[in-house]
């Protein structure tokens, strides 16, 4: 993969790729890729909340894992004994909440990953709804 045809950045700040949305983020030291997105107005699927105990985060790494922080002891028992055993056996699943990364090759698969929309744009207001005359 070319990353300098993709646009990936120069500087040193650490970022990371999700893909299918083809979206790169930045992530601060010490944020987790969870954090980054919700930080820059995206939508990662969770319940708990970087507590690492509802597994809805969870990743795939797809290229780059030279760039991820290894998993610690949380994460790792989280995966062992919450996830099932297919998921739990591929080596490249991790929780978003808890990974963190340190360069820009870093490429990641999760599906559900959008754009977060604000509440108050909604489509539909008090002025365009129809006339009930």
């Amino acid at each position: 993969m070319n990353r300098t045809k993709r646009g990936w950045g120069t500087d040193t700040m650490p970022r990371v790729r999700i893909m299918p949305a083809d979206v790169e983020l930045e992530v601060n030291p010490g944020e987790s890729v969870a954090e980054a997105a919700w930080r820059q107005g995206w939508v990662w699927p969770t319940q708990c909340w970087g507590q690492a105990d509802c597994l809805s985060c969870f990743t795939r790494i797809v290229d780059g894992e030279q760039d991820a922080v290894p998993a610690e002891d949380l994460e790792l028992d989280a995966i062992r004994l919450k996830m099932t055993g297919k998921m739990r056996t591929d080596g490249q699943v991790r929780l978003a909440c808890q990974l963190r990364c340190t360069g820009t090759a870093l490429v990641l698969e999760k599906r559900g990953f959008r754009r977060e929309i604000p509440e108050d744009n909604n489509m539909l207001t008090a002025e365009a709804e129809p006339s009930r005359a």
